[in-house]
């Protein structure tokens, strides 16, 4: 998994969704410090977290 692909396209569907970090943390049950971590490329989403990010918004 490429980290920098992954954090480029959780920011651009967080910004198309109109979402803050902390909004998109809150859906998917994790802190927003962990959303600013995947969208820097400091940490990878775990799968089981991810699977909510795709169902529509």
């Amino acid at each position: 998994m490429n980290q920098y692909v992954t954090g480029a396209v959780i920011k651009e569907l967080r910004e198309k969704n109109k979402m803050t970090q902390l909004q998109l943390a809150e859906r998917l049950g994790v802190s927003d410090k962990t959303v600013s971590k995947w969208e820097t490329a400091k940490g990878y989403p775990e799968i089981l977290s991810s699977i909510p990010m795709y169902r529509p918004i």
